[in-house]
C-alpha cells in the first residue's frame, strides 16, 4: 500500500495506521520540523560531521527552529555562512502548505492545510478578549464515526507526523507574529533567549480538538506537545494544553504520565443507547468504564478539572433527566468536572438538529444548581464552517481557481 492510499476503516477496534517519524520528500532532504535536538544530531552525524560540530550545530539549530521560528538556514546568523548552504542542501525547515485561510465575521481563522504527499487537515484559531485558542488536527480524517460529527463522516487517512502537528502551531505563529524579533549571534550571551510566556500573546492556549483521535495517534502527538512545551522549544505550559479524546481508556493514563495536559472528554450522552449510537467507540469502552478512568487520571484537581463536552442535540439527549442523569454520574465518581454545552452545529445532511435556547439554559440550570459549572459555548466560524463539529476540509472540493478568485477578492 503508498503512503497516500486511504486506509480501511477499522471500525470499533484500536486502529493501527501506519507511523512514521517524517514525511518522505521528493527532493530527498530531510524536513527538521517535528524533530527534537537529540535526533537533530543524530542525523549532523550521519550527515557528515564531527560529534562536537553536530552536537553545536544541532543546539543552534534547534533554538532557531523552535525558539525563533526561522523558516530557512540563511536566517541562521550564528552559523557560519559557509555551514549555511551545506545545511540547505540536505536539508528543510518545513511548515503546512496553505491551501486556503478564511476568516469568520466574528473573527476566527480557519486554515486548510496539506501535507506534502498531498493529504488535507485543518486548523482553526478562535481570538477571545483575554486568550486566543489554536484548535490543531491529529490525524488526516478519523476513525471514530461520531454520527453528530461532520469529520466524522471522514474517512482515516493517516495519521499526522509530529512535524505536522508542531507544524500547525509554528504556522499560526507565523501568522500571528508571535516569534521573538531581534538579531542573536551567540546563543549564551544574548538576552532574548527567554522562555515564551502567554502574557501579551494572542496565541495563549491550544487544544488538540481538530480532526482525528489525539489518542490513536498518540506518540506523534506526545513527541509533538514536547516540543510545544519545552523550555527550550516553544515554551507553552501544559496547562495550557488541553487534549480531547472520544474515550480510548487505554491510553489516558499514558496520556497523564507522559505529556500530563489537561483532559476533556467527548461524553455528549449519559445513557448507554444514546451514547452508543452517536459516539460508536462506546460500544468498546462504556460510560462507566470511561468515567473511571477520568476518576483515576493523575493530573485531575479541582485545580485542573477534567471538561466533559457535551452537545445539544434536540430530543435525543437533552432532556431535564439527561441534565439530572450527569449531574449523578460526575457525582458517583467523585470527578473535578465542568461540562462545556456545546449547541450543535448544523452541516449540509446532518440528522440532528440543534436543541432550542430555552431547552440548553434548562439544562445548563439543572447542572449548575447540582454543583457542577455549565457554561453554554458561544458557536464560532459557523460561517466558515469551523465550529465545533463542522471540520471536513470541504474546501478541497474548489477549484484553484476558485480559490485564487477568492483570495483576490479578500486581498481588494
Amino acid at each position: 500500500m503508498s503512503d497516500t492510499e486511504l486506509m480501511p476503516i477499522p471500525g470499533q477496534v484500536d486502529p493501527v495506521p501506519i507511523t512514521r517519524e517524517i514525511t518522505p520528500r521528493a527532493d530527498g532532504r530531510v524536513d527538521l520540523i517535528g524533530l527534537p535536538k537529540a535526533r537533530i544530531q543524530e542525523l549532523f552525524l550521519d550527515a557528515g560531521l564531527d560529534a562536537k560540530q553536530a552536537k553545536l550545530r544541532s543546539k543552534q539549530v534547534y533554538h532557531w527552529l523552535y525558539h525563533r521560528g526561522a523558516t530557512e538556514f540563511e536566517a541562521m546568523t550564528d552559523i557560519a555562512k559557509t555551514m549555511r548552504p551545506w545545511l540547505a542542501e540536505r536539508f528543510v525547515i518545513g511548515r503546512p502548505h496553505i491551501v486556503e485561510a478564511q476568516h469568520s465575521n466574528d473573527g476566527t481563522r480557519k486554515w486548510l492545510l496539506q501535507t506534502d504527499d498531498g493529504h488535507d487537515f485543518e486548523m482553526v484559531f478562535i481570538p477571545d478578549a483575554d486568550r486566543g485558542t489554536l484548535c490543531i488536527s491529529s490525524q488526516v480524517g478519523c476513525t471514530l464515526n461520531c454520527t453528530f460529527c461532520h469529520t466524522g463522516t471522514m474517512r482515516l487517512v493517516r495519521n499526522l507526523t509530529p512535524g505536522e502537528i508542531v507544524g500547525q502551531v509554528m504556522l499560526a505563529r507565523d501568522a500571528l507574529g508571535e516569534w521573538p524579533k531581534g538579531r542573536m549571534d551567540g546563543l549564551e550571551d544574548n538576552e532574548d533567549t527567554g522562555h515564551y510566556t502567554a502574557d501579551g500573546r494572542l496565541l495563549t492556549n491550544i487544544v488538540l480538538m481538530g480532526m482525528g483521535e489525539p489518542l490513536y495517534n498518540f506518540d506523534n502527538v506526545r513527541d509533538s506537545m514536547k516540543l510545544v512545551m519545552d523550555g527550550d522549544g516553544l515554551a507553552l505550559s501544559k496547562r495550557r494544553i488541553t487534549l480531547s479524546t472520544s474515550g480510548v481508556v487505554p491510553m489516558m493514563e499514558r496520556c497523564s504520565e507522559e505529556i500530563g495536559v489537561n483532559l476533556a472528554i467527548s461524553l455528549h450522552a449519559v445513557t448507554k443507547s444514546v451514547r452508543d449510537e452517536i459516539v460508536p467507540l462506546n460500544r468498546k469502552y462504556g460510560i462507566e468504564e470511561l468515567l473511571q478512568a477520568c476518576a483515576d487520571y493523575p493530573k485531575a484537581s479541582n485545580a485542573r478539572r477534567i471538561t466533559f463536552e457535551y452537545v445539544m442535540l434536540k430530543d435525543k439527549n437533552d432532556s431535564d433527566d439527561d441534565a439530572r442523569e450527569l449531574v449523578r454520574l460526575l457525582k458517583q465518581y467523585d470527578l473535578p468536572a465542568k461540562v462545556n454545552l456545546i449547541p450543535f452545529n448544523p452541516w449540509p445532511g446532518a440528522e440532528y438538529e440543534c436543541s432550542d435556547p430555552d431547552r440548553i439554559r434548562a439544562f445548563s440550570n439543572i447542572v449548575f444548581e447540582g454543583g457542577i459549572s455549565a457554561p453554554v459555548r458561544t458557536p464560532r466560524g459557523r460561517d466558515i464552517d469551523a465550529a465545533c463539529g463542522q471540520l471536513k476540509t470541504a474546501a478541497q472540493k474548489k477549484s484553484r481557481a476558485e480559490r485564487d478568485r477568492e483570495a483576490a477578492e479578500a486581498a481588494e
